[in-house]
């Protein structure tokens, strides 16, 4: 017997679940969730409708998951970061460039955790659930690295970045991308700079100004939106 964790064909229905996971995240973010339905998904994924609910009780379980899958692989890329010792400075700083590179791609449709409760705006539904601990997970953290600057006003910091972003990353789909992603690396180098000055009084290091070209490189893995491949 098969479950949904693979346990006698184990690699094959693994491969079918990852299947269609990656082929629900690109159909999901380019075309929206309601926009696409369970015989779509079956088709691209090459998949049968037995396996499609063997894994998945309904499409909007699916989309949870879609929306978990995302926000695991941020989560990931940061905690990596965060263990290897990166400067908050960095992180902060690399999130802003990975978010302009991802504007400035092919296919970009603004973020993907934003879309989704645009969907379902009902605060009960588990994909509205599911952005919401996302989004919770990404301002405690922003912030915790803010603290790590200084302590001073970290949680204004914190706020103050993911409006920047939230901001950035609609004006990017909506707008023009380059224009967008450059108020973004401002925003951020600004943030980051009187941030900074707010601990001097505490003898924390100045964060000194960068030219917003020059502030980092991306990270990878840091993206409001599934996998292009």
């Amino acid at each position: 017997m098969t479950t949904q964790g693979g346990a006698s064909s184990k690699g094959k229905v693994s491969e079918a679940r990852q299947r269609l996971l990656r082929t629900a995240g690109q159909l999901f973010y380019a075309e929206g969730i309601h926009q696409v339905g369970v015989d779509r998904l079956v088709a691209e994924a090459k998949i049968t409708n037995a396996t499609f609910y063997r894994h998945f009780r309904s499409k909007e379980e699916l989309a949870v998951a879609y929306i978990t899958g995302v926000d695991e692989a941020i989560r990931a890329q940061i905690n990596a970061l965060a263990a290897a010792e990166t400067s908050p400075v960095e992180i902060l700083s690399g999130i802003g460039v990975s978010l302009v590179d991802q504007m400035r791609s092919p296919g970009y449709r603004g973020c993907a955790f934003v879309n989704a409760a645009a969907e379902f705006p009902d605060p009960d539904h588990p994909v509205h659930r599911a952005v919401v601990r996302h989004r919770r997970w990404f301002l405690e953290t922003v912030t915790s690295l803010f603290a790590a600057i200084t302590t001073a006003e970290a949680e204004h910091a914190g706020r103050h970045f993911v409006m920047i972003r939230d901001g950035a990353m609609s004006a990017g789909y909506l707008e023009d991308p380059v224009s967008a992603g450059e108020t973004l690396l401002r925003g951020i180098e600004g943030l980051l700079r009187i941030h900074a000055a707010r601990g001097q009084d505490e003898h924390t290091p100045p964060v000194s100004r960068t030219p917003p070209q020059a502030m980092a490189t991306g990270l990878p893995g840091i993206e409001c939106g599934p996998p292009s491949a």
